[in-house]
């Protein structure tokens, strides 16, 4: 009896026991999609954001359920995570590019705009009362600057495996994947906030699932700088679910440096808090000191 050993994309393994056998295989896969890959150039996205050309593109990305991604972006980057099934659970972290130290400060991004719950028009602040990105766009409502993420006990308690390879991957160690992959350590994952799975306080003080609003809703960043950006799409903390949930995220990214202008207009999205405001205005400042502004 013989097997028909085949690699996972039907190829015959025989043909890839070799090094030859194995490099014409390779190159026979370029060009090929997948269902959850970077798409490189983002140019090549196979399905652009309604009304944002493809060729504007600089980022575009699907993300696998359990699944990790980062990049570095320029100020003036308008991002778009879309939850395509219902069941994406975006963990964010935001260092600002040139200087790792600054990076999100939850404490601070519920703090100083007197708001605890994300939504449009929310700055996402660092600790040096500065504005590394505002949410300009939000059809979703059900986010959660709370709780954190999955940490590697967390998982393990509850799914009996976390690690980034393992099917229910703790979002902390998919997390440290991406800053690793920056040039940051462990010393750098501070807490996240999460979007698409949402998060309430009740009146007793306990924080209580919302889940998901469905499928299709979209959340838009807007950079305030140049952003080292980086995320696990993995199951929340406070799902209630046994079994480990969550969907495909996809990311596009573009330039769109004239609406930071017209944020701090009051034209984008209409008029800003005091404290938004002052935000922008010592994130300016500072960039302005650096020669970047």
């Amino acid at each position: 009896m013989t097997s028909d050993l085949r690699t996972s994309d039907g190829a015959d393994a025989s043909s890839t026991a070799t090094t030859a056998g194995a490099r014409a295989h390779a190159r026979a896969q370029h060009g090929r999609t997948a269902e959850h890959m970077r798409h490189i150039p983002a140019t090549a996205a196979p399905a652009p954001p309604e009304g944002i050309p493809a060729e504007r593109l600089v980022w575009s990305e699907a993300v696998a359920p359990g699944g990790y991604t980062a990049a570095v972006l320029a100020r003036g980057t308008r991002i778009r995570l879309t939850d395509v099934h219902g069941d994406a659970c975006a963990h964010v972290l935001l260092h600002r590019a040139d200087a790792t130290h600054e990076r999100l400060n939850v404490a601070d991004t519920v703090k100083v705009p007197w708001q605890a719950y994300l939504g449009k028009g929310h700055p996402l602040l660092s600790g040096f009362g500065r504005v590394l990105a505002t949410v300009v766009a939000d059809t979703s409502g059900h986010h959660d600057a709370l709780a954190g993420t999955t940490t590697r006990d967390g998982n393990d308690a509850k799914y009996g495996a976390s690690a980034p390879q393992s099917a229910t991957p703790a979002g902390r160690e998919l997390l440290l994947l991406a800053a690793l992959k920056n040039g940051m350590a462990q010393r750098d994952l501070v807490p996240s906030v999460s979007f698409f799975q949402g998060v309430r306080v009740d009146a007793d003080g306990v924080l209580q699932w919302r889940g998901s609003a469905g499928p299709g809703t979209t959340v838009d960043l807007l950079l305030h700088v140049d952003t080292i950006v980086s995320l696990a799409n993995t199951a929340h903390l406070l799902d209630p679910r046994p079994q480990f949930t969550c969907s495909t995220l996809h990311l596009h990214a573009w330039p769109a440096a004239t609406e930071l202008d017209l944020l701090s207009a009051g034209e984008l999205i209409g008029p800003l808090g005091p404290e938004h405001r002052q935000a922008i205005a010592n994130t300016d400042a500072d960039l302005a000191a650096r020669g970047a502004l």
